[in-house]
């Protein structure tokens, strides 16, 4: 069985489908917006008036650091993703290990290996743009703000980037795939989805739409390799990297992390260093490693592939 077809080890009503999909909305963006919201009361005196005016960049104002508004933003990605994990388990009665893998187990060594591999590439990115253009760049760092930074972005980061890849790649990705009866569209849907979902980030505001190619890109390399490889541990591991490097190593003032990380770009960003470079030359250089190292074959078959329901014993 593929990984799209771990979703007929459960139940596919429609209205199952409805309910998760309501049950993860409700844990992500209203319980998951309790403790910030409260935290940003808090921090306004008590004045809802000047609450409600905050915006995300106001947030110091209030007195809610970077570290604390990142860990609060994270936390509802948390009930998000527990909200999804009791939709696939109660309402859908199949096991949560079938939206991550189609292997026995989940292989933790591949998450381990993807997030290497990423991180490893985007330094040394990072490391040829500081040999260029060394005036681009302003140490920032703080030692204390900067250590809790790192606490954060390692143990709860991947929380977040486990929320939307088991909710696009695992999830959607599955739901779409026995409804359309292919891999084809589940792919290309759920990835336009994740990159036009991105459109809200401050990245799109200060580089305008195409930037847009960069994140539906992002969505076709995680998709890519959860078809390839029948589960979504390489996407993972590749998603919590993305994240954690730019939370922790970089940050700027257009940027979506706010954070006290190593460095501040002070840069003029450009469309074609920030989307066309990795998504049509560092990105096809990914999947090429991953390929060699696991034998992934039969391309066509395994992204344009129909999607059949098994007729053996799923249980």
């Amino acid at each position: 069985m593929n990984f799209i077809q771990q979703a007929y080890k459960g139940k596919n009503d429609w209205w199952r489908y409805l309910l998760s999909f309501f049950l993860m909305i409700f844990g992500w963006q209203f319980i998951g917006s309790i403790p910030i919201t409260a935290a940003a009361f808090i921090a306004a005196g008590g004045d809802m008036g000047r609450m409600l005016e905050s915006s995300k960049d106001m947030f110091m104002s209030l007195g809610i650091n970077s570290n604390l508004f990142l860990f609060l933003m994270i936390l509802s990605f948390i009930f998000g993703l527990v909200a999804l994990f009791l939709g696939v388990k109660y309402i859908h009665l199949r096991k949560i290990k079938t939206l991550i893998t189609s292997r026995n187990n989940v292989d933790w060594n591949r998450i381990v290996y993807a997030f290497g591999l990423w991180f490893s590439i985007s330094v040394i990115l990072l490391s040829l743009s500081f040999i260029i253009s060394p005036e681009d760049f302003v140490w920032n760092f703080k030692p204390v703000p900067f250590f809790i930074l790192v606490i954060i972005s390692f143990l709860f980061l991947p929380f977040q980037t486990s929320f939307e890849e088991l909710l696009f790649r695992g999830y959607f990705m599955q739901g779409l795939g026995i409804l359309f009866k292919n891999a084809a569209v589940p792919l290309v849907v759920t990835s336009v989805a994740f990159g036009l979902l991105h459109g809200f980030n401050p990245e799109v505001a200060k580089l305008g739409k195409l930037i847009l190619v960069y994140y539906i890109g992002t969505g076709f390399i995680f998709g890519i390799t959860t078809l390839m490889d029948d589960g979504t541990e390489l996407s993972l591991g590749m998603h919590a990297a993305n994240n954690v490097v730019a939370a922790v190593l970089v940050t700027s003032d257009w940027m979506v992390f706010q954070t006290d990380a190593l460095w501040v770009d002070i840069s003029e960003p450009s469309v074609n260093t920030e989307a066309f470079v990795p998504v049509f030359i560092i990105y096809p250089i990914i999947l090429f490693i991953f390929s060699k190292k696991y034998g992934w074959k039969n391309w066509k078959e395994k992204l344009l592939s129909n999607i059949e329901e098994p007729k053996i014993d799923l249980y």
